[in-house]
């Protein structure tokens, strides 16, 4: 029988959960998650929310790595949809908030635009 992944990832737990130290965590990630009380000290927060940051982050983020461009065939890359600031209507599956959310855009798009000035030429 295989092993059951609990639901609800403790404080304690999230950090290594994700690959990262608790400062980190505390600092980038916390303040976008919901928190669940456990018992009257505890807190944990749902291990969906957690995989949706991750999910969000890598889009943010994410680059291949170890690969030579050159040698790469056109099977071997990943495409993934580029989100716009353009506001859409429709239907979230995560449980993150539209204030976390937009929070997670506006650091996203801060990111990338330090990296490049306005007439194009890097820093």
């Amino acid at each position: 029988m295989g092993t059951i992944l609990p639901r609800l990832i403790r404080l304690r737990d999230a950090p290594s959960y994700l690959g990262m130290d608790r400062n980190r965590f505390n600092a980038e990630v916390r303040p976008q998650l919901i928190e669940i009380p456990i018992g009257t000290q505890g807190v944990a927060f749902d291990r969906l929310d957690l995989d949706a940051w991750v999910d969000h982050y890598k889009d943010c983020s994410g680059r291949l790595s170890g690969i030579n461009s050159r040698s790469m065939k056109p099977w071997d890359v990943q495409y993934h949809q580029v989100s716009s600031k353009e506001v859409k209507s429709g239907t979230s599956a995560s449980k993150f908030t539209d204030v976390a959310f937009e929070k997670a855009l506006v650091q996203c798009y801060s990111a990338k635009q330090k990296t490049t000035l306005h007439d194009g030429s890097k820093k």
